[in-house]
């Protein structure tokens, strides 16, 4: 198992960045050509998932609807003032498991990778873990 680490500066307070290219580039690094690849987010208040990266405002709407959900300001008992965040967070997940074929991601057409930041900015990290052969 190769694991990798990667920062993700974050720039707003909830915001989902596309880091397919930089996970792609760590598999190439790698030269497994089948296998897994994980892709782990060690934080509390973000999170990682897998989703169309073709159109913006799939994004846009992702975060749209997670704040109506779990609102910022609500009745939480977590005193630090970001439970919503750690709500979020668990919602989206904290790793992601991707079939690598061929020496590449097999990620659908139009999926992409995004780590999810929910109480930025921050200066971030994700940990990628390749294995095969």
């Amino acid at each position: 198992m190769i694991w990798k680490e990667i920062s993700v500066p974050t720039s707003t307070r909830a915001q989902f960045i596309d880091v397919t290219r930089q996970v792609a580039a760590e598999l190439t690094k790698s030269g497994v050509k089948n296998g897994i690849c994980y892709v782990y987010v060690p934080h509390t208040t973000a999170g990682i998932t897998i989703n169309e990266n073709a159109d913006p405002d799939v994004v846009t709407d992702l975060l749209a609807t997670l704040e109506k959900l779990v609102p910022v300001h609500g009745n939480y008992r977590h005193a630090e003032g970001n439970s919503d965040a750690h709500l979020k967070a668990s919602m989206m997940g904290f790793s992601q498991m991707i079939p690598v074929i061929d020496g590449r991601l097999a990620l659908g057409t139009w999926q992409g990778i995004y780590f999810c930041e929910f109480d930025g900015p921050r200066g971030r990290k994700m940990l990628v873990g390749i294995t095969g052969e």
